[in-house]
């Protein structure tokens, strides 16, 4: 026969709330960051990166031909990291380039 203790304890209602509140922002923290990552890992089209940069797809075309960025492909279709894309605009507003050149 299996026996099983039950241990009781006595708080207050704030310990209480205190403790379900660290558990909640525990779990929320962990959600917030697998769905970060996720975000960040994202593929995104030329499409896609033209209307962010607010480019055409043409210069998006001479980019990846200067090999400012690296595309991803698969099959016939090229796509980019998100997270590449936010590195590389980060970089540019650390470098005060006005316009991305030719290497």
């Amino acid at each position: 026969m299996k026996t099983t203790t039950i241990v009781t304890t006595e708080i207050s209602i704030d310990e209480l709330i205190e403790l379900i509140s660290d558990k909640l922002i525990d779990k929320i923290e962990h959600y917030l960051k697998d769905v970060n990552k996720s975000q960040n890992d994202l593929l995104l089209t030329r499409k896609e990166i033209a209307k962010y940069l607010r480019v055409s797809i043409t210069t998006i075309h001479h980019w990846m031909e200067y090999e400012i960025l690296d595309p991803i492909r698969i099959g016939n279709r090229v796509y980019f990291k998100k997270q590449d894309i936010l590195d590389l605009v980060e970089e540019r507003k650390h470098s005060n380039l006005t316009r991305l050149k030719r290497p």
